[in-house]
């Protein structure tokens, strides 16, 4: 028996791979090329339409935990990453080109996978991932809403500009990481105190695209328009995306008053994005306003930042722990829609997703991967672990299950979850 996907995102390119493996005939569905969203620019499939980071490797910090277990169970998305990683210190990021065309080639080399472009504008029979993205419209949004009412949860989610290398005046910026940390992988673009202030005051000031029904309150935290934060206060910015600490300025051997950080948004290193600078302002503006930190005053602006809107569902009355519709278990979603924030964790959902669909197809008992690791812990907040109104939900510490003893220092009782987590999967992966 085979399963339908439709969606060739991170979520569904991986739930179609676990599928495939494991011996699962799959058809996934991509409307691409076809007809794109608004927020998409390739046709390529696993697209990052927004920052190319996908945020810590490091396993004393959840998302590296959570990589790490995807790693160990064969994730078609890591592998491509860990193959396209560009230098981002103690990050992965990815050259976004690199990495979607290698998915894609990927995907549609695999024996057990049929790809079919177009929309897919009803809920196909039989076994289904539904993993269209936050961005689902029409049709199949109509189709969503009858089955699953209460989806109209909605957040803004923001993109960040990307200029050129060679545009950015180096003569006012250096290479370094934070603390020194690692290799110089960012291009630090320093601020004075007189700098700043004319800045946040500008950035205040300028004119946002319209949206409609966008106000400040309906943005996720995570990607937080940076002139959203600048009006929550003149030192938000230095406390978030332009914080110096741990940058030194060679030039004057000081910490700047502000930075402003770029990175490598391709494995030639022409292009560099600004870290945490997504936004809403119009096109001009955002030409006028970043063109105000110094080492920007001659970018050549290759992207502009956009915002979209994203809808959720209301998951923990919706879906149960493998994603799958509770008044209907033959439909299963995967990805951002189910309120799971971020690559990495879109990712991961359509991992379970694909694993757990697989199993229940092969007759086969579900996995059951349990709160102490990354993965189970996702699935299980998602489907019913959080308290007071749904919100979306990036991976952390918060939401394993505690050791059950004390471990001296956060860093070391990370650490440790990390190691125990690791553990079962490595008990978990010779049946699975």
């Amino acid at each position: 028996m085979g399963v339908t996907v439709v969606g060739a995102g991170l979520a569904g390119c991986e739930a179609a791979w676990q599928l495939a493996e494991r011996g699962i005939e799959v058809t996934l569905w991509e409307m691409k090329p076809e007809k794109r969203s608004p927020a998409h620019v390739s046709d390529s499939f696993a697209e990052l339409v927004c920052s190319n980071s996908l945020r810590s490797d490091e396993l004393s910090n959840a998302v590296g935990l959570l990589k790490e277990e995807m790693r160990r169970l064969g994730s078609v998305i890591m592998s491509c990453a860990d193959a396209h990683r560009v230098p981002a210190g103690g990050a992965l990021a990815v050259d976004r080109e690199g990495f979607s065309k290698d998915v894609t080639e990927r995907i549609k080399a695999h024996p057990n996978i049929t790809v079919r472009s177009g929309e897919v504008t009803k809920i196909p029979e039989g076994r289904v991932i539904i993993a269209t993205g936050p961005l689902t419209e029409g049709a199949m949004a109509e189709e969503i809403e009858r089955l699953c009412p209460g989806t109209d949860l909605h957040f803004f989610d923001a993109v960040a500009p990307i200029v050129t290398l060679e545009s950015v005046d180096m003569e006012s910026a250096w290479f370094a990481s934070r603390y020194d940390k690692g290799t110089a992988d960012y291009v630090n673009c320093p601020m004075e105190k007189e700098e700043y202030i004319a800045f946040v005051n500008e950035l205040c000031a300028a004119q946002q695209a319209e949206l409609h029904g966008f106000e400040d309150s309906g943005v996720f935290e995570g990607c937080m328009p940076v002139e959203v934060m600048a009006r929550r206060g003149l030192d938000t910015l230095r406390y978030g995306p332009m914080k110096p600490v741990g940058l030194r300025d060679p030039k004057t051997g000081r910490e700047p008053y502000a930075v402003v950080q770029l990175r490598m948004d391709n494995a030639e290193g022409t292009l560099y994005n600004l870290v945490g600078f997504q936004t809403h302002l119009k096109f001009p503006e955002q030409r006028r306003v970043f063109s105000m930190i110094p080492a920007l005053k001659n970018a050549r602006f290759v992207r502009y930042g956009v915002m979209h809107r994203n809808t959720y569902l209301n998951s923990p009355k919706l879906l149960d722990r493998y994603y799958r519709l509770k008044v209907e278990p033959r439909i299963s979603f995967a990805g951002q829609m189910t309120g799971v924030e971020g690559y990495i964790e879109s990712a991961a959902s359509g991992m379970l997703a694909g694993i757990e669909t697989a199993r229940e197809v092969l007759d086969m008992p579900p996995a059951d991967f349990p709160q102490e690791t990354a993965i189970g812990a996702l699935a299980l907040y998602i489907s019913g672990g959080s308290v007071g109104d749904f919100a979306p939900m990036n991976i952390n510490f918060g939401i394993i299950a505690p050791l059950g003893y004390k471990v001296r220092g956060k860093r070391n009782k990370n650490a440790a979850i990390s190691e125990r987590s690791l553990d079962i999967i490595e008990n978990m992966r010779a049946g699975l």
